[in-house]
């Protein structure tokens, strides 16, 4: 259980050591008005000169005629041209953005804007503490190359509107070439791979939908070992390890230990989000990070124990984003617990599912004391990536909803979780909010819950118990500052007992000595006593 915490820790302070680059926030309002339906990337990747060079097609549908057109495009790199529906036109590239003002108004409707680009693209410092381009080499010497983009955003390396609130509905096609005797892994599905003379050029596709830092790719010298897999719905999808031809030996008892994490994550979760593409692992020389159908995966095989068998605890919460962060996707980085709390929750699962209820218990219980509390999870809207960023995210988030299942009680939420992830009312196309999650389990609890959303995300408060002594060996408890009634685990002489506390009456219990209030820790909370 300590290795569980302490992964818990390690993956809070990949993000919070060094991220400088950041992306989201209110959008401007030339993109406000910009739909993205679809990115083309096509690029070539020199390894000596550590450099890309290609171009990006962004389609897209504008809500209204315009003269300008916005982009965003870190300043690292060059640009050469931009063609809108195939004419040039002038730009400005600065301040990491291509602002193109059209020779003639843009009517509404569709568009397409060819930007050619290139030059070398932010390296990372410390990844993945860190974003950038990870230029580096195996133990045999063949190049290993890698990108980490979530803080940064797509823009560190293409075109786009660098905004989660919109994502390429028709999703994207990638043509990357590199050397011929290296492997380019990517998101969706492989259309072919081209060669010609010294290089080969590898076509990935995705036509779902895919948040801009799942757009990238991974190059080095990689056996590809794959197995199918059999859905909870029955399909049959590829299941692959795109492995560093020196670790294949390891390939494919680390697919068991994944393929258990799988099974896992579908029984809470329902089916695998991209049934129709693949589920896949790339090895980077970086930790890991959520890459939509291509997770990174950088653990060097160093597995615990969960239930008495192998388990790789950062591969299984990256797998979770496929969920939490790539099916259900906040439209505003303020909801960013959304992603990580709720994922950490499925963490939390894995444990319960071969661990057992006691263990999951005591995970919440030990994870509790060592959350910071100093600002709220939820801080408002129109926030970027780097501002809404804190650690309370995972492990605080993943509480709330222990919190929320204690309140329900297991027949009820854990139906109502996979019903969440499921609808298509809350994934794919269509981003959701804090409130949205709020209104969900309200009306699935058949209570109103937004005092206690409003408390443990929009606060950094805690909930308050107050135990006043009475005469007679007797104890008035009662809520402090909820407004609605809550069940709680009340510990008296007599044994310990699920009671209904709220800030009106309270509760009285009798009891010969001092009652113990949720020993179990299903709150953060503070209990007072008089």
């Amino acid at each position: 259980m300590k290795k569980t915490l302490t992964l818990l820790i390690c993956l809070v302070s990949i993000h919070l050591s060094a991220q400088t680059l950041t992306n989201g926030g209110k959008l401007k309002p030339e993109q406000a008005i910009m739909d993205i339906r679809h990115y083309t990337i096509a690029l070539n990747v020199d390894f000596n000169q550590k450099s890309i060079d290609g171009y990006t097609i962004v389609d897209v549908i504008m809500a209204q005629p315009t003269k300008v057109l916005l982009f965003d495009l870190l300043d690292s790199l060059g640009v050469k041209q931009v063609l809108v529906n195939n004419k040039n036109q002038p730009f400005e590239y600065k301040n990491n953005q291509i602002r193109i003002s059209l020779n003639n108004e843009l009517p509404a409707g569709k568009a397409s804007v060819k930007v050619f680009y290139g030059g070398k693209p932010h390296v990372a410092k410390r990844p993945p503490w860190d974003d950038g381009f990870i230029w580096t080499r195996d133990s045999t010497g063949h190049p290993w190359m890698a990108i980490t983009a979530e803080g940064a955003g797509g823009k560190l390396y293409y075109p786009c509107k660098d905004s989660p609130s919109d994502e390429p509905n028709e999703g994207v096609d990638m043509m990357i070439t590199v050397p011929k005797d290296l492997v380019v892994a990517g998101p969706g599905l492989l259309q072919n791979i081209t060669k010609h003379g010294a290089t080969a050029t590898y076509h990935w596709k995705t036509n779902y939908t895919i948040n801009n830092y799942s757009i990238l790719f991974n190059v080095g010298d990689f056996a590809v070992v794959t197995r199918e897999y059999a859905t909870v719905n029955g399909n049959k999808v590829p299941l692959q390890f795109y492995v560093l031809k020196e670790h294949l030996s390891k390939a494919q008892h680390h697919l068991d230990i994944f393929e258990k994490t799988i099974h896992e994550q579908e029984k809470y979760f329902g089916e695998y989000p991209w049934a129709k593409e693949k589920i896949a692992i790339c090895e980077t020389p970086h930790l890991g990070m959520e890459h939509q159908t291509m997770n990174a995966y950088g653990n060097k095989f160093r597995y615990t124990k969960v239930g008495g068998t192998d388990y790789d605890g950062l591969m299984h919460h990256e797998f979770g984003h496929e969920w939490w962060g790539n099916k259900v996707t906040a439209k505003d980085w303020a909801d960013y617990w959304i992603h990580e709390g709720i994922c950490t929750y499925g963490d939390a699962l894995y444990i319960r599912e071969f661990e057992g209820e006691a263990a999951y218990v005591n995970f919440f219980k030990n994870a509790a004391p060592r959350f910071e509390n100093k600002l709220p999870i939820v801080l408002g809207k129109d926030i970027d990536e780097e501002a809404a960023y804190n650690g309370d995210i995972y492990g605080k988030g993943a509480f709330f909803m222990h919190t929320i299942c204690y309140i329900m009680g297991d027949s009820a939420f854990f139906p109502a979780l996979k019903k969440f992830v499921t609808s298509p009312k809350y994934t794919y196309d269509n981003l959701v909010s804090t409130a949205d999650v709020e209104q969900f389990f309200s009306q699935e609890s058949g209570r109103d819950l937004k005092p206690l959303f409003d408390l443990y995300l929009r606060t950094a408060n805690k909930l308050e118990v107050h135990v006043k002594q009475l005469p007679g060996n007797k104890y008035q408890i009662k809520l402090q500052n909820m407004s609605i009634p809550l069940p709680m685990e009340i510990t008296t002489d007599a044994g310990t007992k699920r009671l209904i506390v709220d800030s009106n009456k309270g509760l009285t219990v009798e009891s010969r000595t001092i009652p113990v209030i949720d020993e179990d820790t299903f709150y953060i909370k503070k209990v007072i006593f008089e």
